[in-house]
């Protein structure tokens, strides 16, 4: 059996049944989850924390899910979010989109589905982290610092997008 890391998967939704429920069956399928019932909870987990995506519901009181899309990407640009709504609302998806959402799924949740768009978001978010890594440590030797500035930023740059 191969070793994967674990993915760090951010729960928001106003409904604390899908919520516990979501959250019970993703640490069985090895997933490390933290559950936040509101926009606000979801913003100040991130600010605490990284995670890898984000499976957001559309409609909740307080901010929505499409303005909790905004914040959580201007704290953690590569993190990937998967957009949950029982509403099926166009204007609202398409609006949405803009933030660059991964996915959308219908509630009710077909729960395989998000599990194989939760592992395909993960997925996304660490082609573009090893992207963007590639392209700073080339912009470090183009920049003509000593084998010792170049080790320690390159070494810098591992810590920041968390690459051992």
């Amino acid at each position: 059996m191969e070793e994967r890391p674990s993915i760090k998967v951010l729960l928001i939704d106003d409904e604390e049944t899908l919520l516990e429920y979501l959250s019970k069956r993703l640490l069985k399928e090895g997933f490390i989850v933290k559950a936040t019932f509101s926009g606000e909870e979801a913003v100040e987990a991130a600010s605490n924390e990284n995670y890898d995506v984000a499976v957001v519901d559309l409609k909740m009181p307080g901010i929505d899910g499409v303005e909790t899309q905004k914040r959580l990407k201007k704290i953690q640009p590569f993190l990937q979010c998967i957009v949950l709504t029982g509403h099926g609302s166009v204007e609202t998806a398409l609006e949405s989109g803009q933030q660059d959402a991964f996915k959308y799924l219908l509630k009710p949740i077909d729960y395989e589905n998000l599990v194989q768009t939760i592992k395909e978001a993960y997925q996304k978010k660490m082609d573009l982290v090893n992207e963007r890594f590639k392209e700073q440590v080339e912009e470090i030797y183009r920049s003509g610092m000593g084998a010792k500035g170049i080790k320690k930023a390159i070494n810098e740059l591992r810590k920041l997008y968390g690459i051992d």
